[in-house]
């Protein structure tokens, strides 16, 4: 069995850009959970280990920012990446205050979306632009 890249909770209410990105992302080597609400996010986060949690803002029960603002007061140390539509200064100030570490904004170049996972989920910036250069 191949290793993956690794593991990624995708944490997105629209089912077609959750399967979506699952399947970009699996097609890329990476190992996909998918939950469609905070609660579920906010579980599976907890009770699961990830390298990376990709996150929207919008959802039926609390925003992107209540679901990082939860993780980061539990004690979960993932990178988080926004996802998302709502792209204005302030609410990407928001959400970095809250402990995101990146912010793409919708619709997303594929080519970004893949730098900075590969990016986050290496969790060395510096190696990884080294290894770049030595290709």
């Amino acid at each position: 069995m191949q290793k993956t890249k690794g593991r990624i909770l995708c944490v997105e209410d629209d089912e077609d850009t959750r399967e979506l990105m699952s399947a970009l992302l699996g097609l890329e080597g990476y190992e996909m959970v998918e939950a469609c609400n905070v609660a579920e996010g906010l579980n599976l986060a907890t009770s699961s280990t990830f390298d990376l949690i990709l996150l929207d803002w919008v959802f039926d029960d609390g925003t992107g920012i209540d679901l990082c603002n939860r993780l980061r007061d539990n004690g979960t140390h993932v990178p988080v990446l926004f996802c998302s539509g709502i792209g204005n200064r302030t609410e990407i100030e928001r959400a970095m205050q809250a402990g995101a570490q990146g912010f793409l904004i919708k619709p997303v170049d594929v080519n970004d979306l893949l730098q900075n996972i590969g990016r986050f989920v290496n969790g060395d910036q510096n190696h990884h632009r080294e290894q770049s250069r030595a290709s």
